[in-house]
């Protein structure tokens, strides 16, 4: 019996996020092409252009989507004293970005972002200006406590990466022979320091940011 033929299946913003969802987990934001979503998707690269002017666009559906399915604190259950605030919120938003460590990628390169996850820096900025902060200096704060918290889930993603791989790394190696008498802390540490340094000292970090930023 031949096969059916004529228009492909019609398909929707909605599947094509989801399509787009999952090129990323496979093949990374650099791969994911409207050609390569073409095809998880069953279509042509011409019937996306319907949907998505081009793949910033489709970054920024991705991120709207990402912020729109994340939750977020509610106003009463957030601290009232702005250096804990401060906190508070930059945890929130370091959780919500861990689950996502490309999206990461994207907003450090300060082009695009979310609408729907502006409500993490208007809520550091506000708390810094109650603290005593000037308008500069609050934003000064926020893009700090942003830098250190994007950096530490890129570093986490990528040491987790390393770690999966099977054998020893290039790291782990080098401060297995290192000489005692040229590095002798580290060469104390030897081969613990893949242990120690992968130990999650985000909070302590945090707080001693902040501690330095507000008065």
């Amino acid at each position: 019996m031949p096969s059916r033929t004529g228009r492909p299946p019609k398909i929707s913003r909605a599947d094509i996020v989801a399509a787009a969802h999952r090129v990323i987990e496979e093949d990374g934001v650099a791969g994911l092409t409207m050609r390569r979503l073409a095809r998880e998707v069953g279509s042509t690269a011409m019937a996306l252009y319907h949907h998505v002017r081009d793949k910033e666009e489709l970054l920024l559906l991705l991120l709207d989507d990402y912020a729109a399915g994340r939750p977020r604190p509610k106003e009463e259950d957030l601290p009232g004293e702005p250096r804990d605030r401060v906190v508070a919120v930059a945890t929130a938003m370091r959780e919500t970005l861990s689950g996502c460590p490309w999206i990461v990628d994207v907003l450090r390169a300060d082009d695009l972002l979310s609408v729907g996850a502006l409500w993490y820096p208007e809520q550091i900025i506000d708390a810094a200006l109650s603290a005593g902060l000037t308008t500069e200096e609050a934003v000064d704060a926020y893009r700090i406590i942003w830098h250190y918290t994007a950096g530490e889930i890129s570093g986490r993603a990528a040491a987790r990466r390393r770690r999966e791989q099977e054998g020893d790394t290039y790291r782990e190696r080098v401060f297995a022979r290192l000489d005692a008498r040229e590095f002798p802390r580290l060469a104390e540490v030897g081969r613990r320091w893949e242990e120690l340094t992968a130990k999650d000292t985000f909070d302590r970090g945090l707080r001693a940011i902040v501690t330095g930023l507000l008065p």
